[in-house]
Protein backbone atom coordinates (compact mmCIF):
# COMPACT_ATOMS: atom_id res chain seq x y z
CA UNK A 1 0.00 0.00 0.00
CA UNK A 2 2.65 2.57 0.73
CA UNK A 3 4.19 1.49 -2.48
CA UNK A 4 1.31 2.44 -4.19
CA UNK A 5 0.92 6.03 -2.19
CA UNK A 6 4.86 6.74 -2.93
CA UNK A 7 4.31 6.15 -6.42
CA UNK A 8 1.34 8.53 -6.87
CA UNK A 9 3.48 11.11 -4.78
CA UNK A 10 6.27 11.26 -6.97
CA UNK A 11 4.09 10.99 -10.22
CA UNK A 12 2.16 14.01 -9.11
CA UNK A 13 5.37 15.60 -8.04
CA UNK A 14 6.33 15.04 -11.75
CA UNK A 15 3.34 16.28 -13.42
CA UNK A 16 3.45 19.38 -11.25
CA UNK A 17 6.83 20.06 -11.94
CA UNK A 18 5.96 19.72 -15.52
CA UNK A 19 3.43 22.07 -15.23
CA UNK A 20 5.24 24.74 -13.97
CA UNK A 21 7.78 24.35 -16.22
CA UNK A 22 5.49 24.67 -19.48
CA UNK A 23 3.99 28.01 -17.56
CA UNK A 24 7.37 28.97 -17.57
CA UNK A 25 8.11 28.61 -20.97
CA UNK A 26 4.42 29.86 -21.83
CA UNK A 27 5.53 33.06 -20.15
CA UNK A 28 8.51 33.51 -22.05
CA UNK A 29 6.78 33.06 -25.23
CA UNK A 30 4.37 35.85 -24.22
CA UNK A 31 7.23 38.15 -23.35
CA UNK A 32 9.16 37.08 -26.63
CA UNK A 33 5.63 38.30 -28.67
CA UNK A 34 4.74 41.03 -26.91
CA UNK A 35 7.47 42.84 -24.68
CA UNK A 36 10.70 41.63 -25.92
CA UNK A 37 10.41 44.01 -29.15
CA UNK A 38 11.59 46.77 -27.02
CA UNK A 39 12.50 45.79 -23.85
CA UNK A 40 14.78 43.19 -24.77
CA UNK A 41 15.08 39.22 -25.13
CA UNK A 42 16.82 40.20 -22.27
CA UNK A 43 14.79 42.94 -20.44
CA UNK A 44 17.56 45.70 -20.93
CA UNK A 45 15.57 48.12 -23.03
CA UNK A 46 17.63 47.28 -26.41
CA UNK A 47 14.73 45.66 -28.26
CA UNK A 48 14.89 45.33 -32.42
CA UNK A 49 12.18 48.00 -32.53
CA UNK A 50 14.31 50.64 -30.88
CA UNK A 51 16.25 53.08 -33.05
CA UNK A 52 18.25 56.78 -31.89
CA UNK A 53 14.78 58.04 -33.15
CA UNK A 54 12.65 56.38 -30.13
CA UNK A 55 11.05 59.11 -27.96
CA UNK A 56 12.31 57.62 -24.65
CA UNK A 57 13.80 54.66 -23.61
CA UNK A 58 11.88 51.58 -23.09
CA UNK A 59 12.28 50.22 -19.38
CA UNK A 60 15.66 48.16 -18.21
CA UNK A 61 14.17 45.34 -16.43
CA UNK A 62 17.29 44.29 -15.78
CA UNK A 63 18.41 47.71 -13.05
CA UNK A 64 17.54 46.06 -10.09
CA UNK A 65 17.19 49.59 -8.06
CA UNK A 66 15.50 51.18 -10.47
CA UNK A 67 12.33 48.04 -10.72
CA UNK A 68 12.84 48.33 -6.44
CA UNK A 69 11.16 51.60 -7.19
CA UNK A 70 7.81 50.12 -9.20
CA UNK A 71 5.38 48.18 -7.07
CA UNK A 72 3.84 44.99 -8.18
CA UNK A 73 0.72 46.77 -8.74
CA UNK A 74 2.10 49.22 -10.87
CA UNK A 75 3.16 47.10 -13.14
CA UNK A 76 0.57 45.10 -13.63
CA UNK A 77 -1.30 48.54 -14.19
CA UNK A 78 1.42 48.91 -16.81
CA UNK A 79 1.12 45.66 -18.63
CA UNK A 80 -2.87 46.30 -18.93
CA UNK A 81 -3.16 49.96 -19.44
CA UNK A 82 -0.25 50.99 -20.80
CA UNK A 83 2.09 53.47 -20.17
CA UNK A 84 0.20 56.62 -19.31
CA UNK A 85 -1.88 54.54 -16.45
CA UNK A 86 1.29 55.65 -14.29
CA UNK A 87 2.02 58.75 -16.31
CA UNK A 88 4.89 57.18 -18.51
CA UNK A 89 5.15 57.05 -22.48
CA UNK A 90 2.28 56.30 -24.13
CA UNK A 91 4.71 54.10 -26.34
CA UNK A 92 3.85 51.16 -23.98
CA UNK A 93 0.61 50.13 -25.13
CA UNK A 94 -2.13 48.44 -23.31
CA UNK A 95 -2.50 44.80 -23.34
CA UNK A 96 -5.55 44.12 -20.95
CA UNK A 97 -7.67 43.24 -23.58
CA UNK A 98 -5.07 41.01 -25.35
CA UNK A 99 -3.48 38.94 -21.66
CA UNK A 100 -4.91 37.48 -19.49
CA UNK A 101 -4.95 38.22 -15.64
CA UNK A 102 -3.01 34.77 -15.53
CA UNK A 103 -0.56 36.11 -18.23
CA UNK A 104 -0.18 39.41 -16.62
CA UNK A 105 1.02 37.92 -13.64
CA UNK A 106 3.41 35.19 -15.48
CA UNK A 107 4.72 38.42 -17.04
CA UNK A 108 5.24 40.19 -13.50
CA UNK A 109 6.71 37.05 -12.03
CA UNK A 110 8.92 36.85 -15.02
CA UNK A 111 10.13 40.32 -14.76
CA UNK A 112 10.72 40.40 -11.17
CA UNK A 113 13.54 37.40 -11.80
CA UNK A 114 14.79 39.86 -14.54
CA UNK A 115 15.35 42.49 -11.52
CA UNK A 116 15.98 39.58 -9.22
CA UNK A 117 14.44 42.15 -7.26
CA UNK A 118 10.60 42.90 -5.20
CA UNK A 119 8.75 45.85 -5.67
CA UNK A 120 7.84 48.41 -3.19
Amino acid sequence: MSRIVMTAAVALGLALGAGSAAQAADTKQVFDFYCAQCHGEKGDGKGINVTKDFATDPRNFTNKEDMEKRSDEDIRGVIKDGGPSISKSPLMPPWGATLTAAEVDGLLAYIRKMCNCKGK
